[in-house]
């Protein structure tokens, strides 16, 4: 790193007081063993997770030297894979009174140091790639080779009040992801409920859900529906099934035509994010099998992402793998909403992943996507129940929105702070940090 006005270089081993492996210790429960940490507990973000927790018997002198507590850092060791590099850190933020295992380097830092500033420099180095030259691998586990990585020299503030401002500003933002996030899980956990309700009893003319004490309902092959309700296939109800092309085209960035692959389908949007292109022959040569229209409903039905679907929001013409299908309801029948929301609730997942074949890659075929049941209410009646689920996605969406500006925030913020491309020593006389 470029040396920095009133910062110093120092070598990442200096800011250690103490580093050292845990202890796995012996079989235990919660009863009369230790909170031990391991690997899974580790959030990329940084930070622990509290939640299953293992419990272990841990010698008391053994214990004493690898206790975790407040400011502790942690440094994953071992159990790196392809995707995911050896040498995660996390930071303890409270009084944990345990110890983590054998696998994992237990660090307390020098008391001339911020610990949390510490912790986010650690992790900001992970996040920019500086742990991959560290990575050993042998007998198909990927090691982190602390030692080697603890020469390492970075420049960081002479002045422990300057670290600790830019790890309170860090630590504001942390704040602001964690209750954004928790409250993305809330509304999901509201959506859930909403779509047992509404695609179990519906809603009625008046407006209210319908249960079996003021309502009539029928026996059916998907369960007790509405009377209102019938059930179908797919096929009966869907006026178009369709895939893409089953060859790769050749793809080019500058060719004018989007490409539409798996990995565009997320559950319950169409991401463009990392979107593919390809030229005018080839575009002609596929979109003539699949034509896809604004409106269709997409869903991949190969590989890992086997059940994701959204409704196509594009105007313009592009072109589709056979790893997508899309499908076109009977306007007279079923409403593209109500279609996308069924295959979102866990009843629709639940019979897709239940519907697939094959080993090394999983799929569903369209002769099997032609004979899924359905249930079909009254058109008026879909549309209220897919009004009322959109507006639990726009308020999930719009959540989502703003954790990814959040992280992005983080991002720069880091990328400025960690660096001392931006100081915050105008900060340092405030008594709180500046809003964000």
């Amino acid at each position: 790193m470029k040396a920095v006005e009133g910062w110093i270089d120092i070598k990442i081993r200096d800011f250690f007081s103490s580093s050292m492996p845990g202890d796995w210790g012996t079989d235990g429960n919660p009863e009369d063993c230790i909170p031990v940490l391991r690997s899974t507990n580790f959030r990329n973000n940084g930070l622990i997770d509290y939640s299953d927790i293992a419990y272990r018997k841990v010698e008391e002198a053994r214990l004493n030297k690898r206790r975790i507590g407040k400011g502790t850092i942690l440094i994953e060791k071992s159990g790196g894979s392809p995707s995911q590099a050896a040498g995660r850190v996390v930071y303890c933020d409270c009084e944990f009174n345990g110890t983590a295992s054998n696998f994992i380097e237990v660090i307390k830092v020098k008391d001339d140091f911020s610990s949390r500033y510490v912790a986010f420099l650690l992790y900001y180095l992970y996040q920019i790639g500086i742990v991959l030259k560290y990575q050993q691998q042998t007998t198909g586990i990927i090691n982190f080779k602390l030692n080697e990585y603890s020469e390492e020299m970075v420049n960081c503030p002479a002045s422990k009040p300057e670290q600790t401002k830019i790890a309170e500003i860090l630590s504001t933002v942390d704040r602001a992801i964690e209750q954004t996030e928790a409250l993305i899980t809330k509304q999901q956990r509201i959506k859930t409920g909403l779509m047992q309700d509404l695609l179990t009893r519906g809603i009625d003319d008046h407006g209210n859900l319908r249960s079996e004490q003021t309502h009539q309902f029928k026996d059916s092959p998907l369960g007790r529906i509405p009377v209102e309700w019938g059930v179908e296939k797919w096929s009966q109800v869907n006026g178009k099934i369709q895939d893409g092309t089953h060859f790769s085209p050749k793809t080019d960035p500058s060719a004018e035509f989007k490409y539409i692959t798996s990995k565009n389908i997320k559950f319950g949007f169409l991401d463009l994010s990392d979107v593919e292109y390809i030229g005018q022959k080839q575009h002609n040569e596929i979109y003539k099998r699949c034509d896809v229209s604004f409106g269709d409903v997409l869903l991949t039905k190969d590989g890992a992402n086997t059940g994701n679907a959204a409704i196509n929001c594009l105007s313009e013409e592009f072109s589709l793998l056979s790893s997508v299908a899309l499908i076109r309801p009977f306007e007279s029948r079923l409403t593209t909403m109500f279609l996308l929301q069924t295959i979102l609730s866990e009843t629709g997942q639940r019979l897709i992943k239940d519907s697939m074949s094959g080993l090394a890659i999983t799929r569903i075929t369209l002769e099997i996507i032609n004979n899924f049941l359905i249930k079909v209410p009254p058109l008026q009646e879909q549309r209220r129940i897919g009004q009322g689920l959109a507006v639990q996605d726009g308020r999930i969406k719009s959540e989502a929105k703003k954790l990814a500006k959040l992280r992005s925030l983080k991002t720069a913020l880091m990328q400025d702070l960690l660096t001392g491309k931006k100081r915050v020593t105008a900060l340092l006389d405030d008594t709180e940090v500046a809003t964000l």
